[in-house]
């Protein structure tokens, strides 16, 4: 009887746990700031989330008509890295309630880096709250899941 209750009660914690990761998991997709000038994609990597930037409005400096680099970065060593590919969101965690925490952001229109937490009010909508030290004192920019169109047969 023993081993009958503690299979049921591993079986319980295992669908518990599957559930949980299904529910984090609707984080993964491609998403657009409200500025629209880029689009991110969302993974997951390990047990954390990162996002990238895939694409850009204006891919090339205008100036150079290379592809634009993160020349605002603080580490000079950086600087000559391409911003298409380059991963602006690090190290969430789901933290239960359709929140993402623990991570951070960075803006490489300034070069800043901050700390972030990430809400999904609905399945195509992200709030992403950036700020410096503790949330009250920071910024949230929405960003809308884009469709991925279906293969057709």
């Amino acid at each position: 009887m023993k081993h009958l209750i503690l299979s049921l009660f591993v079986l319980a914690l295992s669908v518990n746990v599957m559930a949980q990761d299904a529910e984090a998991d609707r984080l993964i997709g491609v998403w657009e700031p409200s500025h629209g000038k880029a689009k991110v994609k969302i993974d997951k990597i390990g047990s954390k989330y990162y996002g990238r930037i895939v694409w850009l409005k204006e891919p090339n400096d205008p100036e150079t008509g290379e592809p634009k680099l993160d020349k605002n970065n603080p580490d000079e060593s950086l600087r000559s890295t391409p911003l298409r590919g380059y991963r602006i969101l690090k190290d969430f965690e789901y933290t239960g309630e359709d929140e993402w925490s623990e991570g951070t952001i960075y803006d490489p229109e300034n070069g800043s880096t901050y700390s972030c937490t990430i809400k999904m009010p609905d399945d195509n909508t992200l709030d992403i709250r950036g700020y410096i030290g503790i949330s009250t004192f920071g910024r949230t920019d929405v960003w809308k899941r884009l469709k991925v169109p279906s293969k057709k047969k």
